[in-house]
């Protein structure tokens, strides 16, 4: 699909009504669950593949997927880098639930540069959250998570104790980049494995991917194939666009053994990655900003599913979804039980595989109460990639709030507020917080009143080591 065919999906609203076959109907009136496969990508960006009209990368196979399926135009990571999605995917709960909130330390950076004490970042996601494996499993599914984790490395933390029963990761299997970038090939045959293993019974395989982040890794061939073409809009990185189509040709692979093995009409592949593309590597355009920024480049994403019966195939879905709606997505699908005690704040994303237009969502959230280093085009200042920001989406309109202007007070050049009409400015290039105030005042309190309720940390504490500019 060329850039002109996925704007025209863009543009238009998934055909309306549910479309069930009376094979589907049988099947859910037999209480057969469906497999689950969910196809996760790292530092992928928006633009990251050619059915999302890059005319660089060249993506077969995740192009057909989206075909054979539906198309999300506004799918988002619930952070901007990934252990903090991957701890929400985990427990359907927005970061400061779970308070894994960025990569590592949260005082990224310079602390000369750094206004604000960030608040303190968890690296493990804690013991006495359930997870959508453990949850899975006591549906009775088999589960696999094959790839990254990112979740902790003490053995209480590792997926085998998280609800996995199959587990394979990056140490499992021995490196070559030259022959194999990032394991894909070796990746792709422990899912067939898996596959082959459990065709019998329900199954949660868990495909995460280390493909694309740094360090790029490609094949000679493919290298030089892409040398050969020409940059589109900033993407002109060959050895990153090789790791691209080999991670494209390591899903078709698993994708052809779902068919080989009869177990298509029962199985949801959900395509979908962690933050947006890296500054760097790739480029993000029309959005702006890339991983570690709170602008779309950062938080939006590609994402397509196929459920044949259920997803009517070429359709399009404009309806917002984020990280946390896959648990009770999942949930829903397993016909299990919902964990004792643990509050889930995404929305099953059921209604909208099945046709419905929309879910019907008050908005979405995410806080980063902490510093990312690193500039690149679309950043706020040249030193971070972000400071510590709160923002909202609520329809059409998206607000982000800067705490250290917060705190300190604004100026012109960096003010507090940043208000932005995503239909009419999808690359967030004109701030309209005081264009239009009662929105801008609306969503503000939005965002306050969802942090009270979340008991979200916004940091305050003064960095003594802050210099200030000369």
């Amino acid at each position: 699909m060329n850039r002109r065919d996925f704007l025209k999906r863009c543009a238009a609203v998934a055909a309306g009504g549910a479309v069930l076959s009376n094979r589907t109907l049988d099947v859910r009136i037999r209480g057969k669950k469906p497999n689950i496969v969910f196809i996760f990508i790292d530092d992928m960006g928006w633009t990251g593949t050619s059915y999302t009209g890059s005319g660089y990368y060249e993506t077969p196979r995740i192009d057909k997927l989206s075909e054979q399926g539906m198309v999300f135009t506004n799918a988002y990571t619930c952070a901007a880098n990934c252990a903090p999605t991957r701890a929400c995917l985990m427990s359907g709960q927005y970061t400061p639930r779970h308070g894994v909130y960025t990569v590592g330390s949260s005082a990224r950076g310079s602390s000369a540069d750094r206004r604000l004490i960030p608040t303190p970042n968890t690296t493990s996601l804690t013991k006495d959250v359930v997870t959508i494996a453990d949850s899975l499993r006591a549906a009775g599914y088999k589960t696999a998570c094959i790839g990254k984790w990112h979740l902790g490395t003490g053995a209480q933390y590792l997926p085998d104790a998280r609800g996995f029963d199959y587990v394979i990761a990056n140490g499992d299997i021995p490196a070559d980049p030259t022959v194999d970038p990032k394991r894909v090939s070796a990746f792709s045959d422990h899912c067939i494995t898996f596959m082959e293993a459990n065709k019998d019974k329900p199954f949660f395989l868990y495909m995460s991917h280390h493909a694309v982040h740094t360090p790029n890794e490609s094949t000679a061939a493919l290298t030089a194939k892409y040398e050969a073409k020409p940059e589109w809009h900033g993407q002109n990185h060959a050895v990153y666009a090789g790791m691209t189509e080999h991670t494209d040709v390591g899903i078709g692979r698993v994708l052809d053994k779902i068919d080989d093995l009869g177990l298509r009409d029962n199985t949801l592949v959900i395509f979908y990655c962690d933050n947006g593309g890296s500054g760097g590597q790739t480029s993000n355009w029309p959005l702006r900003g890339y991983k570690g920024m709170f602008y779309e480049g950062g938080i939006r994403v590609p994402m397509c599913a196929r459920w044949p019966g259920v997803i009517k195939p070429g359709t399009t879905c404009d309806e917002p979804v984020i990280t946390v709606d896959f648990y009770p997505t999942f949930l829903e699908l397993a016909q299990g039980k919902k964990p004792a005690g643990q509050i889930l704040d995404g929305l099953s994303i059921v209604p909208l595989l099945y046709g419905a237009k929309t879910l019907n969502r008050y908005a979405l959230y995410w806080h980063f109460p902490a510093y990312l280093q690193g500039n690149h085009e679309g950043s706020r200042d040249n030193i971070f990639r972000t400071r510590p920001v709160g923002t909202i989406r609520k329809g059409k309109w998206k607000l982000l709030q800067y705490f250290e202007e917060l705190e300190f007070g604004e100026t012109p050049e960096l003010p507090e507020l940043e208000l932005y009409d995503l239909e009419a400015d999808m690359a967030e290039t004109t701030n309209l917080a005081d264009t239009y105030p009662a929105k801008r005042d609306e969503l503000l309190a939005d965002m306050l009143a969802w942090r009270a309720e979340v008991n979200a940390p916004v940091p305050s504490e003064h960095n003594p080591d802050y210099v200030p500019p000369a």
